[in-house]
């Protein structure tokens, strides 16, 4: 077999959120399409397939002998056409994840130098020749396992074709006549892509490699008689996850009042005295991503934030907790109604979208508890305040 050469073909996919689909979660293949699917796009994109061309040249090295019994010594094509795994690796975090990939279709230009209609006795109509020289088939109707793809041109001394490779197994088809010499030029194949789920992936780049061996017996294998010039085939997979995380706050919404449930008035009326201090904080929420929350605390008290009275630095607890939008779980998958943020954020270590969340409401709950506003009351204290930060993180 010749030495292999460095022929590689990068295969590129990124995920970014469809606001007007948001449940698509699935990746994008970026891939220019050449040959097949560059002649017939709405064909490939109707099966999800994708096709890159090879400039990879195969060659008789003996004749093919008419009505040969061994596959292996004329004209057959067996392709990697199984589900084979690549690990894919975040470049910055070494977060790994699976790529799968097959060959859909292989595909070529045929070309018999010496004339397909001399090779059958001097035929000169080149469609009429070409079904004889392989027994009635046409070179483009695929013998099974492939099938047939729509694709053959032909002239007297070339066929392009492309079959479809639904299983993996060999396709063969037997000569009828001598063949001195023959060839495929501009090799082609089609592949199709399973991705991982980009909801709970890192957002940032993943990387990883496939190499497929062509030749005799080989991953891509062209029988004993037709050899390629080329033994390996490097797919370069680079994979680009980009997740936004937004938070919106209406205006003011970062400055948050506590007041009784019934308002100020019910204890100014009748003197009965509020048993809790709480105000609920609307947001808007955009993200794709994993994320997790916690708190940071301008006056800490124990695993939760404080609001302090001026000058006598009285402090009493301040309960926060969060209500996300729907389509948001943890990660035991529970929905998140009301979970407490804490300053060492447990209970809130993963939240995780199952689709594209836009723009949906979510709320921040914020309670001084009955024993907190009767320390407050019972001080004298006329004003509490304290600073608060909120943190989506998705750093996970």
């Amino acid at each position: 077999m010749p030495v292999a050469q460095a022929l590689t073909r990068d295969i590129s996919a990124v995920f970014r959120p469809n606001p007007s689909n948001p449940r698509e979660n699935i990746f994008l293949n970026t891939t220019p399409a050449t040959g097949y699917c560059q002649r017939y796009p709405e064909q490939c994109r109707a099966s999800g397939m994708f096709s890159i061309m090879l400039p990879i040249a195969v060659n008789l090295t003996q004749p093919i002998q008419a009505n040969h019994g061994d596959p292996r010594q004329g004209a057959m094509f067996k392709v990697p056409a199984n589900w084979r795994p690549i690990q894919v690796t975040h470049s910055e975090t070494g977060e790994t994840e699976i790529v799968e990939v097959r060959w859909s279709g292989v595909g070529a230009q045929q070309r018999l130098p010496d004339g397909v209609g001399n090779l059958v006795g001097g035929e000169p109509n080149a469609a009429v020749a070409h079904r004889m020289l392989w027994g009635g088939a046409a070179w483009d109707e695929a013998p099974s396992p492939c099938r047939y793809s729509g694709l053959g041109f032909y002239s007297d001394v070339t066929y392009d074709f492309f079959w479809k490779t639904p299983s993996e197994g060999v396709c063969a088809k037997t000569a009828h006549y001598p063949i001195p010499r023959m060839s495929y030029y501009n090799m082609d194949f089609a592949y199709e892509l399973r991705t991982p789920n980009p909801l709970k992936m890192s957002a940032g780049r993943y990387t990883g490699m496939l190499t497929y061996s062509i030749g005799p017996g080989q991953d891509v294998d062209l029988g004993d008689v037709m050899v390629p010039d080329d033994s390996a085939l490097t797919l370069n997979f680079n994979l680009q996850v980009d997740h936004p995380l937004k938070v919106e706050v209406p205006p003011g919404g970062n400055r948050v009042e506590l007041v009784p449930q019934e308002g100020w008035q019910a204890w100014l009326n009748s003197g009965r005295k509020p048993t809790r201090l709480l105000r609920d904080q609307r947001f808007h929420l955009s993200t794709s991503s994993r994320f997790k929350m916690q708190l940071e605390c301008q006056y800490a008290n124990g695993n939760t934030c404080a609001v302090s009275q001026a000058g006598s630095g009285h402090a009493v607890p301040v309960d926060i907790s969060v209500s996300l939008p729907d389509g948001l779980t943890d990660a035991a998958g529970q929905p998140v109604n009301r979970r407490p943020l804490l300053r060492d954020g447990s209970g809130t270590e993963l939240f995780q979208p199952g689709f594209y969340i836009n723009r949906q409401a979510g709320t921040l709950h914020f309670e001084v508890a009955r024993s907190g506003v009767e320390e407050m009351l019972d001080s004298g204290g006329k004003s509490y305040s304290g600073n608060v930060t909120v943190i989506w993180d998705s750093e996970v």
